[in-house]
């Protein structure tokens, strides 16, 4: 499984998770969203819905209904009720049952370097994991530094 750290250093992740989500729609998986901030929840839902004029990404809210049938699930806790095989941990908070997925993306600013470390070093010797490190430059644009 891949494990892919995305350190938010040029603007939030409601600029960066859409294009996330429809490279792993266009890919034909499935996206899990996780947030245990219900205000970031709700954030996240609009930018999906206003990513770009000419595009759709069809999404929803746990809680909501019809969660089997979403193809990006916005939840509070790493439960796949679509059925998703990646994850995306959007609220800087690693947890270990993102290792259950295919591929995890974990983002973080710099209030959760620390805790994104730790959970780097956490990975580093478990079996099957590949880790990525990806920075953003000040254009917004992302760098692979590890």
């Amino acid at each position: 499984m891949q494990v892919d750290f995305y350190h938010l250093t040029a603007g939030p992740v409601g600029a960066v998770l859409p294009r996330i989500a429809e490279r792993v729609l266009e890919g034909g998986g499935r996206l899990l969203v996780v947030s245990a901030d219900p205000v970031q929840r709700g954030a996240l839902d609009r930018d999906l819905w206003a990513y770009r004029a000419d595009a759709f990404l069809p999404h929803a809210q746990a809680g909501e209904g019809g969660e089997p049938d979403q193809p990006v699930l916005i939840a509070d806790a790493p439960v796949p009720l679509n059925a998703a095989r990646n994850i995306a941990l959007v609220d800087g908070q690693w947890r270990d049952e993102a290792t259950g997925f295919d591929r995890a993306f974990h983002f973080f600013d710099e209030d959760g370097i620390e805790a994104a470390r730790a959970a780097w070093r956490a990975l580093a010797d478990r079996e099957g994991i590949e880790r990525r490190y990806w920075k953003q430059d000040p254009a917004g644009r992302w760098t692979q530094v590890a």
